[in-house]
């Protein structure tokens, strides 16, 4: 340990700001619970909020150095450790207010807080106001990443956070909107901020929602964690208006920002010609009509309440949001497995959704029908492009070794998950319901709406896979490799 040469101030001071930030955050359920009359959620933020905000303080204003600038190694530190310290602080209001009766089920009900998944693993059970609140902050801020938004602050702090940005965004490459790293990510958080605010403003403005339930609400869609305040889930309100605004959020929140600032910024050609987009578009819509077909075929519905069904389905899905309306696991087989490829396919880079991005699926696609172009052709260069730009080797290389490993991992995720005995459908759809942060499933998990049926340590590895799948995979799996602990990384 003693070659690492790390900057252990620097990870420290970091580590700070996550935890002043969380503490923060549970000031306004800690509020709302003792407005609410709920002692026992009240209790538990308020022995958790003050703590964290004061270890934040000590953290950031006690450990003082010049301006300096993280090592790749450090920044692959930095995010896993921070995101798997957030969730596990993260898990105390859910255990010290009684909801879960071990730590392990409130660590999982955290990580799939901060990671978007939006499960649990307490069964018959369902959280109280103020805990809502919470899982909907933790939603929030995991949502566009709470590293994205901390390097927005870290130049005050004297440290460069490009190597955690780097480490952190989702998709295959975070493009920078300006020249410094700070600056995108806070144009990034304002384009977020300003989505939240106008879905909760459609919500309430119409009375379509009590305020509360558009919060909770509002948090879940434009985080892609699917949270909802009741538990009848979205089909409570029966209401096709609730159910066309939280798609469309989720929509816009699973499209890469960076396009957003285009479009604002007057670059419009760049918004309306991305090959990512219009791909991603296309998916969505065939999957509707293809879902709309196998439930009016099967006789289990009209065309249009079939056509409902399978709007609000299939964006839930492509979006990883995981929303149910209804009990679509027992939909016809077609519309499953069209639903479980959207769960592998995810939404775009550089946005809240999770899996393997559109992109990527678009550069594997262009890569085998390359391979085919070469084998009749031995002798012709051709290229992989998206549009008009040619996809350079090493990304191309990059998104092969992403799409293998992560195969690789939910093949082996479902291995392991298999020891609980459970069907092969509730095995192999729960490990990529935690893998692509989801957190819908199908057979029992999905008929019993919770991950309680599994082993305590089958639990720890699903929140640890959640994690894994909201980092995508390599800032995790590098700190088990010998290599990334050698000398000079």
């Amino acid at each position: 340990m003693s070659n690492l040469n790390l900057n252990y101030k620097a990870i420290a001071r970091i580590l700070g700001v996550i935890m002043m930030v969380e503490g923060i955050a549970m000031v306004i359920p800690w509020i709302y619970a003792a407005a609410a009359g709920d002692h026992d959620s009240a209790d538990a933020f308020e022995k958790c909020a003050p703590a964290l905000i004061l270890l934040g303080i000590i953290c950031t204003v006690v450990i003082k150095q010049r301006k300096v600038h993280l090592r790749t190694r450090e920044g692959y530190i930095v995010v896993s450790g921070c995101w798997m310290m957030a969730s596990f602080i993260g898990a105390f209001p859910y255990y010290f207010a009684g909801f879960a009766d071990t730590f392990i089920d409130a660590l999982l009900e955290s990580t799939s807080g901060f990671t978007t998944t939006g499960c649990t693993s307490v069964p018959d059970a369902f959280l109280t106001p103020s805990l809502m609140l919470w899982k909907a902050i933790s939603h929030w801020l995991g949502g566009m990443g709470i590293l994205i938004f901390i390097i927005s602050i870290l130049p005050a702090l004297g440290i460069n956070g490009q190597l955690i940005a780097r480490a952190e965004a989702p998709g295959p490459v975070l493009e920078k909107v300006t020249v410094r790293m700070s600056d995108s990510a806070k144009i990034l958080y304002l384009t977020y901020i300003s989505f939240t605010i106008l879905e909760f403003l459609l919500l309430t403005v119409p009375r379509k929602m009590p305020v509360f339930d558009a919060v909770i609400t509002t948090l879940g869609s434009i985080s892609t964690g699917g949270l909802v305040a009741h538990p009848d889930g979205i089909a409570y309100y029966d209401s096709v208006y609730v159910e066309i605004v939280v798609s469309l959020f989720c929509i816009l929140a699973s499209i890469n920002f960076v396009l957003y600032h285009y479009l604002v910024t007057g670059k419009k050609e760049y918004f309306f010609k991305d090959i990512e987009l219009k791909s991603y578009i296309i998916i969505i819509v065939g999957a509707i009509l293809i879902c709309t077909a196998g439930i009016a075929l099967s006789g289990s519905g009209g065309f249009l309440s079939s056509l409902r069904e399978s709007f609000f389905q299939v964006i839930s899905m492509a979006t990883t949001s995981g929303y149910t309306r209804s009990a679509y696991y027992i939909w016809p087989s077609v519309c499953q497995f069209t639903l479980i490829l959207l769960m592998f396919i995810g939404g775009c880079s550089a946005s809240t959704s999770g899996s393997i991005k559109v992109v990527r699926v678009i550069v594997m696609l262009k890569l085998i029908w390359r391979g085919g172009i070469k084998r009749i052709h031995p002798r012709s260069v051709v290229a992989v492009k998206l549009g008009k730009n040619a996809v350079s080797a090493p990304v191309v290389s990059s998104i092969t070794m992403f799409m293998l490993t992560y195969f690789l991992v939910f093949l082996v995720s479902s291995f392991i998950l298999s020891f609980q005995g459970l069907d092969l459908e509730t095995t192999i759809s729960a490990a990529l319901a935690m893998l692509s942060n989801t957190g819908a499933t199908f057979g029992e998990t999905a008929a019993a709406g919770n991950f309680s049926m599994f082993h305590p340590v089958l639990k720890l590895y699903l929140s640890a896979l959640m994690i894994v799948g909201r980092l995508e995979l390599f800032p995790v799996i590098v700190l088990f490799t010998r290599n990334f602990w050698g000398k000079d990384r």
